[in-house]
Parts: structure tokens; sequence; C-alpha cells
């Protein structure tokens, strides 16, 4: 028999991490895992999220792997408390093996309007027709409801692609599970108050980058990130890489 106590547990504590690490006010959090099993190995995966930031203007998601950029957050600090979010999802499948139930290959999350969502999907991840920057891709028009004329031309056609795929393929059923969302206070990595919004964020960065580049490349402290878009291109190459994420990802 299936311990739902036990579920709804690492149900609390995905949010409850999720809403930690999170460093300002916000409307609504999408995040995709995925682990995949291997013969004689350890599973590998894959994980990501947005949320979108809370306020009266039209705002745009942003990728949790930009906060540390964008709040000044310790970036191998804020990759460990990301990799605790991936290992509780992994929990989260442990447990329906020994439930012995059916184990789902990717999970798709999201969190407003007071409830948290989660769709469990069984695609066997090795046999898709998609790789992982495809299946991210694909994703995002799915549950960030991307404006198709908005992509590039590459990312246009692979939404196009998936469209007649869905016309031609009955599309893999998945289950879902809703709650009410983790209601208790919970600790943020930092102060809301003292936190700027990610349009101010965005604009000091640029500044105090514009007055210390010249100075942190002298004492090799500089390090520039790189572009989203160029990191996954790069994992898009190697057809090793077939399975990685944009900034992490689990192999081991």
């Amino acid at each position: 028999m299936q311990d739902w106590a036990q579920e709804r547990i690492l149900y609390s504590e995905i949010q409850k991490k999720l809403f930690y690490i999170i460093p300002e006010k916000w409307e609504s959090i999408y995040l995709y895992a995925s682990v995949i099993d291997r013969p004689h190995q350890k599973p590998i995966g894959e994980m990501y999220f947005y949320y979108l930031p809370k306020g009266i203007i039209k705002k745009k998601f942003v990728n949790g792997y930009e906060i540390p950029s964008l709040f000044n957050i310790d970036e191998e600090q804020y990759s460990k408390l990301i990799t605790d979010i991936y290992n509780t999802i992994k929990l989260l499948r442990e447990h329906s093996i020994k439930a012995g139930i059916r184990v789902w290959s990717n999970i798709s999350i999201s969190i407003e309007n007071s409830q948290f969502k989660i769709e469990f999907d069984y695609e066997d991840l090795k046999k898709s027709q998609f790789n992982s920057y495809e299946r991210h891709v694909i994703w995002r028009y799915n549950y960030l409801s991307e404006d198709i004329e908005t992509l590039s031309r590459k990312d246009r056609a692979i939404i196009e692609n998936y469209l007649q795929h869905l016309y031609l393929r009955q599309i893999n059923k998945k289950d879902v599970y809703t709650q009410e969302i983790y209601q208790k206070p919970v600790k943020n990595i930092i102060d809301f108050e003292k936190t700027l919004s990610v349009e101010e964020a965005i604009a000091q960065s640029k500044s105090e980058i514009t007055n210390d580049t010249k100075e942190k490349k002298k004492k090799g402290l500089f390090k520039k990130n790189k572009p989203i878009d160029d990191i996954i291109e790069d994992d898009e190459d190697d057809e090793n890489q077939a399975f990685s994420n944009q900034i992490l990802n689990w192999k081991k």
C-alpha cells in the first residue's frame, strides 16, 4: 500500500526548499526534474526551475540558476541548495520504487494560486526523439506559455516539430496530484525587505561590472559567466551530454 503520508512530507520539503532559495516575492514557480536509470550504473538526470516575480507590471520568468548573479549570492553554496532539492526529488522517486507503484522518469511541478501541482511522466527518455535541449525548449513552451513568435528560428523549428509529433502520435498519459501549498512561514535565503527587484539587481550588476571589472581582472577574481543559451548549445553538440542540464546535471 502506498504511504501517502511520507509522500506529503516530501512534497512539503520540496516546497520549503524552493521557497527558501527564491530571494524575492513571487507569483508562481515551475520546476522540471528527470531521473534516468542506467544498467549497472547510478542514474543521471537534470533539473531546472523558473519563477515569476510578484509585481503590478507584467514581468518575465526568471531562470532559477541566474539567481546568484542577480542577487549577489555565493554560487557554490547556492548550487548545494539546488542539489539538495534534486536529492529530495530523488527520494520521492525512490519512495515510489519501494512502494511498488509505477515509477516515473520525469516530473513537472507548478506552484501558483495557493496550489501545489505535480505531474508524473513515464516516458522512456533514453528512447525519446527529442534531446535534452529540445525537451527544455518544449517544456518552457508548455509550462511558461512562451510565444512561439518570440523564439529563435532554431527553437521555433523545435516547437513546430513537437506540435507535428503531437498531431501524429498519442500523447503520453500523465498522473497528476494537487494539494494546497505549504502554508507555514519559511525563512528566506535573504530578507525580502533588503532585496532588490530583478530589474534593479540587473541594473546594479551592470553598473558594478562596469566599475570593477578591470580591478577584479588584475586580482584574478573576475570570472565571466557564460550565457545560458551558449551553455545549452555546448551540451547539445556533445552526444555524451544528451541528458545534461544547462547548468547543473547529475551523472554520478
